[in-house]
């Protein structure tokens, strides 16, 4: 997969679907970009409305943002590509307490759900394109985490 030049962190569609350059980790940058998106996160807990809102546009605007940058680049869902990760890993902190141990769980699970995408995850992943691909499989896997981060709260 080739690397993305720092110089296109200028572009600001790939400075924002690189997650502010967190997606340029030259190891595990899906694992880079989902602490960045935790950083961020920070700013809007304890308000789940204004969160959903964030979620929902950032999904809509990621489709977009996603598109260019892959475009751009010449390879879909770049590893380097993280706003998915961002959006995924705010999905699974919807109605969470928050709570240093709750992060911990939310962001295990989100990453577990992410790279060992599970059906219809997997599916999705290789099935659709565009920048909808890129963000679906995410956006899924951070439903998935959430409910199970729910499940582990509940009991």
């Amino acid at each position: 997969m080739p690397t993305i030049p720092p110089r296109l962190l200028t572009y600001p569609p790939a400075l924002l679907a690189t997650g502010f350059g967190s997606g340029l980790s030259p190891v595990a940058p899906g694992t880079a970009g989902t602490l960045a998106s935790l950083l961020l996160f920070l700013f809007v807990q304890d308000t789940t409305w204004p969160l959903l809102v964030i979620c929902v546009v950032g999904f809509i605007a990621g489709i977009w943002l996603c598109e260019r940058t892959s475009e751009k680049l010449g390879v879909h869902d770049h590893g380097g590509i993280v706003w998915d990760e961002f959006i995924g890993m705010w999905i699974t902190l919807l109605w969470v307490p928050l709570s240093f141990s709750t992060l911990i769980i939310a962001f295990v699970l989100f990453r577990l759900f992410d790279i060992l995408k599970p059906w219809p995850i997997s599916y999705l992943d290789k099935r659709v394109h565009g920048g909808f691909g890129i963000m679906i499989d995410d956006v899924i896997a951070g439903i998935f985490a959430n409910v199970c981060l729910q499940l582990i709260l509940w009991f």
